[in-house]
C-alpha cells in the first residue's frame, strides 16, 4: 500500500469518527487531523512524510532539518529565512538546538535542546544497549559509517570502551555519532536543579 493510499484510508477513518463524535471540540480536532494530512499531500510532502514514519518506527532520535559546524553558520542560515521554522530542531556541532521564533518571524533564536539526551536516557533504561559493531578508533568508526550508502536510522556502536549512537538523518543526508555519556549531562542538570530547590 502506497503512502497516498494510507493517507486516504486514514482520512476516511478520521471522517467516520468525526461523524460519530459527540462534542464540537472532538469534531474540530478530527477535522484538524484530516486537514493536516491534506496539507502533507497538497504540499508535495507525502514521500517525505513516509520517510519520517520510517524514522518513527525505528524509534530513532527526532529529526533535524539542518546541520551546521558552527553557531555562526546556523545564525547566518536562520537570517536567510523569511519565515523561520518555529520549533524545528537543528544540529550545531552535533548538538541539538530548537528554533524559537515569533509568529511574524521578526524575532528568532536557537536554543540548546536536551532532546537527544532524553532519547539516549530512554535507550538506557535497562542498562547500556548492546553494540552492533565495535571499533578501536573514531577514524575506523567514521570510515564504517561513511561507507554505507543509506545506514539504518540509528545503530549502537562501541569505540574503544565507550558506547555511541550512530544516527543517520535521511532527510538531510547527515551522519552523527553521539556518546551515551551525554546522559550524564542531563543527570547533572537535574542534580543542580534539585539542589537549587527547583525540582526537575
Amino acid at each position: 500500500m502506497t503512502i497516498f493510499d494510507q493517507i486516504l484510508e486514514a482520512q476516511e477513518l478520521l471522517g467516520k469518527n468525526r461523524e460519530s463524535a459527540q462534542s464540537p471540540e472532538e469534531k474540530k480536532l478530527l477535522l484538524l487531523a484530516i486537514e493536516a494530512l491534506w496539507f502533507v499531500w497538497r504540499n508535495g510532502q507525502s514521500y517525505e512524510f513516509e520517510n519520517y514514519l520510517k524514522d518513527v518506527e525505528a524509534n530513532a532520535p527526532h529529526r533535524v532539518i539542518a546541520a551546521f559546524n558552527t553557531r555562526d553558520e546556523a545564525d547566518a542560515w536562520l537570517g536567510t529565512k523569511p519565515k523561520p521554522p518555529d520549533l524545528a530542531l537543528v544540529l550545531i556541532a552535533d548538538e541539538y538546538h530548537v528554533v524559537l521564533s515569533s509568529r511574524d518571524g521578526t524575532r528568532c533564536s536557537l536554543v540548546p535542546d536536551p532532546d537527544l539526551e532524553y532519547h539516549l536516557e530512554g535507550m538506557m533504561r535497562d542498562g547500556l544497549p548492546p553494540a552492533v559493531v565495535m571499533f578501536n578508533t573514531r577514524e575506523e568508526a567514521d570510515a564504517w559509517f561513511n561507507s554505507q550508502a543509506e545506514p539504518p536510522a540509528q545503530t549502537v556502536i562501541r569505540i574503544g570502551g565507550e558506547h555511541y549512537l550512530a544516527v543517520y538523518y535521511r532527510n538531510i543526508n547527515h551522519r552523527a555519532m553521539f556518546p551515551f555519556s551525554l546522559v550524564e549531562r542531563l543527570r547533572e542538570r537535574r542534580k543542580r536543579r534539585a539542589e537549587g530547590g527547583l525540582g526537575e
